[in-house]
């Protein structure tokens, strides 16, 4: 059962999450390739990110997808994303669990600023998190910027699978 409380602090986070996506400043740079759009953010299936309870265990806990794509050249949560972090984020608070956020980016643009771009995904995973409650010290942010890629190759299809966010427990 929802309470009116809880609906309250959902419309705040939602209206938070917002403000934050609204504020970001314009990333495009003369090295990246403005012309390419993944179409919106996706979220990839997990490969077993049990998340551990208070105390350490896996009971009763679910599986989550743990990958979040996200558009070029970008780093704002699209609603599909802010929803599968509430449920991360229902999961981790009150927790000690340990979050690794790991952010990635596609080889298009300089080394320097692909690294500047998977830390701020990153940086908006994390930041989404403690908006809904989770404890900031147990989120840890790193970024990997072109420097691991999921997928190899020069195309859309590959550079769509390598703009994204691993939440690693």
């Amino acid at each position: 059962m929802i309470t009116k409380a809880m609906k309250q602090g959902l419309s705040f986070a939602f209206v938070m999450a917002f403000l934050v996506g609204c504020s970001s400043t314009d990333t495009k740079t003369d090295d990246a390739d403005t012309g390419a759009n993944g179409g919106g953010v996706t979220t990839g299936t997990a490969d077993g990110g049990n998340l551990g309870s208070s105390d350490g265990s896996q009971d009763g806990m679910q599986d989550l997808e743990t990958v979040i794509y996200f558009d070029f050249d970008q780093a704002v949560l699209q609603p599909d994303a802010r929803t599968l972090l509430m449920a991360h984020a229902e999961q981790l608070r009150g927790s000690n669990a340990s979050v690794r956020l790991e952010g990635h980016a596609d080889e298009r643009g300089s080394r320097e600023y692909n690294m500047a771009l998977g830390e701020r995904r990153a940086n908006a995973v994390r930041d989404f998190l403690v908006l809904q409650g989770v404890n900031r010290s147990n989120l840890e942010v790193i970024s990997y910027g072109e420097e691991r890629p999921l997928s190899l190759g020069s195309g859309e299809s590959s550079w769509s699978k390598n703009r994204r966010v691993e939440i690693d427990y």
